[in-house]
């Protein structure tokens, strides 16, 4: 009786839509990450996986997707898809645009969305990944589509009152530590993903 609960119990975890939330310093937290998006990316199959990071380098918070775009980009990882870097940023401007352009290359993409957002103060400086679409550009009120069957967001800084200033005035060097963090979570998931 009680294995067959503890293996309800596990099943649940792998099968119900899921928020994992970890501390980019943490690295328990940044392994069990890690260890989600392995499930994930398995989940897809050989579906065509696509990395969507987006953001602006004109604001130092908002660079987060364009800073590990161009992370995973140098990487050069066999049959992963980055759209969204430094030279080439996705935002608001042209999201619309790239998920066009995404549609028209891909049959039946699985698109992992990433970006930057703000928070509560205790929760600066965490890595989210969860199943569903993201919202981009919610945080600082604009209507652009949802986007991706899951997502990783880093919290770059508090929300709450003027996120615009708010972004333009967050410290590059947590973003850039993010990117890092996020970067090795996504390529080490996809190696292993890929030699499993």
């Amino acid at each position: 009786m009680q294995r067959q609960d503890l293996s309800v119990n596990l099943l649940s975890v792998f099968t119900e839509p899921q928020k994992l939330k970890a501390h980019m310093e943490d690295d328990s937290g940044l392994a069990k990450l890690e260890g989600r998006l392995i499930h994930l990316l398995r989940s897809a199959g050989s579906r065509p996986t696509i990395i969507l990071c987006i953001g602006t380098d004109r604001s130092t918070g908002d660079s987060l997707g364009p800073l590990i775009g161009t992370h995973l980009n140098r990487l050069s990882l066999p049959q992963l898809h980055i759209y969204g870097t430094l030279d080439q940023p996705v935002h608001a401007v042209n999201l619309v645009e790239h998920l066009g352009l995404i549609e028209r290359s891909f049959i039946n993409p699985y698109i992992i969305a990433i970006d930057a957002c703000l928070g509560k103060l205790d929760s600066v400086g965490c890595i989210t990944l969860a199943e569903g679409p993201l919202r981009p550009g919610a945080g600082v009120h604009k209507d652009l589509p949802a986007v991706g069957e899951a997502h990783l967001t880093g919290i770059v800084n508090v929300g709450g009152f003027m996120e615009y200033m708010v972004l333009q005035n967050t410290r590059l060097s947590l973003v850039w530590h993010m990117a890092e963090s996020i970067s090795s979570i996504i390529s080490r998931a996809y190696i292993r993903n890929r030699c499993s």
